[in-house]
């Protein structure tokens, strides 16, 4: 067994905040944040991303690639539709981390208002504390062209 001395081992930490103004009803917002979390999933490539959320205390959030193979991202922590939902794991670290994401929202007259936050710690790569905020920024904007686009139909 190879051991490392844990003083040489750096804990890291982050927290990504953002807020938006989605011109939709918060029924409609929270409907854009389920989907863009689950089925409707797509990455900043425009690729689909297929993931799975199960929208109950407890369910599941993961990346499902076919045949039984995937990865588990985490669990919904809480669920208050359609004011919040928060999920808790691992996200896409495959390492010894953990996150917290919060997905906040309040009706403001016809408006809402999004508020996400993610916060993490544990063993993060470089690359994730590189990448992580170009990533959100775009599932969050995707989350109001859906939200705007049902509003604009309805």
């Amino acid at each position: 067994m190879i051991k490392t001395p844990t003083s040489q081992i750096e804990i890291e930490t982050f927290t990504i905040e953002r807020e938006i103004d989605i011109d939709a009803p918060i029924e409609l917002a929270f409907e854009a944040v389920l989907e863009q979390l689950g089925d409707d999933c797509e990455m900043p490539d425009g690729k689909p991303f297929p993931m799975k959320l199960e929208a109950w205390p407890g369910g599941r959030w993961y990346r499902d690639l076919g045949n039984d193979a995937g990865h588990f991202w985490g669990h919904i922590q809480v669920i208050k539709p359609p004011r919040l939902i928060e999920i808790c794991g691992p996200l896409m670290m495959s390492f010894a981390a953990t996150n917290h994401l919060s997905y906040r929202l309040a009706a403001e007259g016809t408006m809402t208002k999004l508020t996400f936050r993610h916060q993490a710690v544990g063993l993060i790569e470089q690359q994730h504390l590189q990448q992580m905020p170009i990533g959100w920024e775009y599932w969050i904007e995707r989350c109001r062209q859906l939200a705007e686009q049902k509003s604009e139909r309805a």
